[in-house]
């Protein structure tokens, strides 16, 4: 079996005002090098820009690797550990109906598959260096509308 190579990502989203304009971030940590990216959407919320981080993220990963995934975002861990799997059982719907950013939820879904993740989550403006640095990337890609 073929060992994967590593890497670590953190994600962040903004959002102000919620809703509003909207901007997203994630490093991506190889041995040796670092990957920035960053997007932003003029009218979104903070879920959905937690969310497109992480699956912009993914996507960047041009092959299959060992991550470890930070997020200061209760909502994006839990769903990815927790509410996901009935999500699916239910065909992508809550107990209680409609499941808000199904789309976002669906294609993170597809984009984690070939990878091995282990999803971290860190408490916000507690200190943990990158998690900063991804807030502040996500907050400079809001303010420029990119």
């Amino acid at each position: 079996m073929t060992k994967l190579p590593q890497v670590i990502i953190y994600t962040d989203g903004s959002c102000e005002p919620n809703p509003g304009a909207g901007g997203w971030a994630a490093l991506l940590i190889f041995e040796g090098r670092e990957i920035p990216i960053t997007g932003a959407n003029p009218s979104t919320t903070n879920n959905r820009m937690e969310l497109t981080a992480a699956v912009e993220a993914f996507r960047t990963l041009p092959e299959p690797h060992h991550v470890d995934f930070y997020t200061d975002s209760k909502y994006l861990k839990r769903g990815i550990s927790e509410w996901m799997p009935n999500w699916r059982a239910r065909k992508w719907r809550r107990k209680g109906g409609k499941l808000a950013n199904v789309d976002l939820w669906k294609a993170l879904d597809a984009a984690i598959l070939q990878h091995g993740v282990k999803w971290h989550w860190v408490k916000a403006h507690a200190g943990d260096v990158n998690n900063q640095r991804v807030d502040r990337m996500a907050r400079e890609a809001m303010r420029r509308g990119k």
